[in-house]
C-alpha cells in the first residue's frame, strides 16, 4: 500500500513515528498522524485545513486538545462525557493517577524515552486511518494517496482527531467539498 502514498503523505506517516518517538509511545496512533499532518505545509491537507481556518493559534490549540485526550488515556470528550453519565468522573480518576504516577501516566507514554529499541509499530487506530486513505482515494477515482486522503480519513471514523478537528471547526462533509467539490461522490 505505501508504493501508492505521495511524497507529503509518505512524510505525515514518517512524522507521525517522529510524534510517537518524541512522546515516548509505545506505537504510532491516530492522534500522531493527526500532529504529523499540523506540522505540514504547502501540501494539499495543509491547504485544507489552513482553508477551514485552522493555522496559527487554531493549529495550537488542536495540540492542546490532543495532548488532553492523551492525558485521559486517548479517551474522547465523548467517551468521558458517557462515563460521567455512569458517575464515573474521568478528570478525578485522571487526577488521582497523576497524582501518584506523574503528570501523563494514564498516556500510555512514556517519558524514559531510553526504554524502546527497534521499529514503532502502528496501532489499531493508525492502521485504520491508513486503510481508509486508501479506501478514501480509490472512491474518488484517485491514482495516489496523499496527504489529505490521510486528513479525511482522520475525520472520517469516530475518535479523538475527528472530535478535536470538529471541535475546531473542521468536518468531514467541509473537506470533502474544499477537496473535491459539490458535484463529487463521498467515500463511502
Amino acid at each position: 500500500m505505501f508504493e501508492r502514498f505521495t511524497k507529503d503523505a509518505r512524510e505525515v506517516v514518517q512524522g507521525a513515528v517522529g510524534q510517537a518517538e518524541r512522546a515516548g509511545a509505545p506505537c504510532v496512533e491516530a492522534e500522531h498522524m493527526l500532529l504529523a499532518l499540523l506540522e505540514r505545509e504547502g501540501s494539499r491537507a495543509s491547504f485544507a485545513l489552513a482553508s477551514l481556518g485552522l493555522s496559527g493559534e487554531r493549529k495550537e490549540s488542536v495540540r492542546e486538545a490532543v495532548a488532553e485526550a492523551r492525558r485521559r488515556a486517548g479517551l474522547s470528550q465523548a467517551d468521558a462525557d458517557a462515563l460521567a453519565g455512569l458517575g464515573i468522573d474521568v478528570s478525578e480518576i485522571v487526577a488521582r493517577v497523576e497524582e501518584v504516577h506523574g503528570v501523563g501516566a494514564m498516556s500510555g507514554d512514556r517519558k524514559d524515552k531510553g526504554w524502546w529499541s527497534g521499529r514503532r509499530t502502528f496501532g489499531r487506530g493508525a492502521k485504520q486511518v491508513l486503510e481508509r486513505s486508501l479506501h478514501t482515494a480509490v472512491a474518488h477515482g484517485d491514482r495516489h494517496i496523499g496527504d489529505e486522503h490521510i486528513l479525511l480519513a482522520l475525520t472520517d471514523r469516530p475518535g479523538v482527531p475527528a472530535e478535536v478537528l470538529v471541535g475546531h471547526g473542521v468536518t468531514h462533509e467541509q473537506l470533502i467539498r474544499l477537496l473535491y467539490g459539490d458535484g463529487q461522490a463521498q467515500a463511502g
